[in-house]
């Protein structure tokens, strides 16, 4: 069995040596064993895993938990725990559909915001509830409203509460934040819809600046986030070549 230094693995992966030494302390590659004289021992095995992080993490994509999905799938490739690797990214690719369902949705959100439409059934929901139904920590919303994103009324015992307009706001919020869209941006964003409508949907949607453009924004984050979807894909038949070669 042919085995590697850490330079020599690094060489091969392009990675500096030290990220190298990085993966083994975070538990994202097997444990190499050490030769007489103190080295790292490499194998194929832990190139290959190597390989598996770089296509997982190619894509930055951190909410409902895709990010923390995909280090748990390699660190079970690392485990060599095949049955678990697969059933994570079965997980991922569930979680990735319903991340692009909701960029598809937020542009749906903007426009009955511009329009001004209240159909939908009332909701009035506590910080817990409403981070529970975004799919967000209560931390998240707190951090929103302390950097002006949205005011929340209270109740007639001091709560917080969250109605329709609120939610349909916070999805827009939180799906922006998906697309790395930094909070002034957003805040820019959403002063467009509350500003009052002087110009048609359209514009507002789709201003001159693209950096203030939520279309634009969720087309972005449509984009990553298929490509997400691609390379999870590609990685569930890499850890089948994987278990047939190392281990068939």
């Amino acid at each position: 069995m042919k085995t590697y230094r850490t330079a020599e693995v690094a060489n091969i992966v392009g990675l500096h040596p030290n990220t190298i030494r990085r993966y083994e302390e975070w538990e994202l590659i097997p444990i190499p064993p050490r030769a007489e004289n103190g080295y790292r021992v490499f194998t194929d095995y832990h190139i290959e895993t190597i390989k598996i992080a770089q296509v997982a993490f190619q894509i930055e994509v951190l909410q409902s938990g895709l990010r923390l999905t995909m280090v748990e799938m390699v660190k079970a490739v690392a485990r060599y725990d095949f049955e678990e690797a697969q059933s994570l990214l079965d997980r991922y690719l569930e979680l990735v559909d319903q991340e692009i369902a909701d960029a598809h949705d937020v542009i749906n959100v903007a426009e009955e915001l511009l329009a001004g439409k209240t159909e939908d059934e009332p909701l009035l929901l506590t910080r817990s509830e409403a981070a529970e139904y975004l799919g967000v920590t209560s931390e998240a919303l707190r951090n929103w409203e302390r950097n002006g994103l949205l005011t929340i009324k209270r109740s007639k015992n001091n709560y917080r509460t969250y109605d329709n307009e609120d939610i349909k706001r916070l999805k827009i919020i939180r799906t922006l934040r998906s697309a790395k869209y930094s909070l002034a941006a957003i805040l820019r964003m959403l002063n467009a819809i509350d500003q009052e409508k002087q110009d048609t949907i359209k514009t507002l949607l789709n201003p001159t600046d693209p950096d203030d453009s939520i279309i634009t924004a969720c087309d972005n984050l449509i984009d990553s986030l298929e490509k997400a979807k691609s390379n999870a894909r590609e990685l569930k038949t890499q850890v089948v070549e994987m278990q047939e070669r190392f281990f068939n």
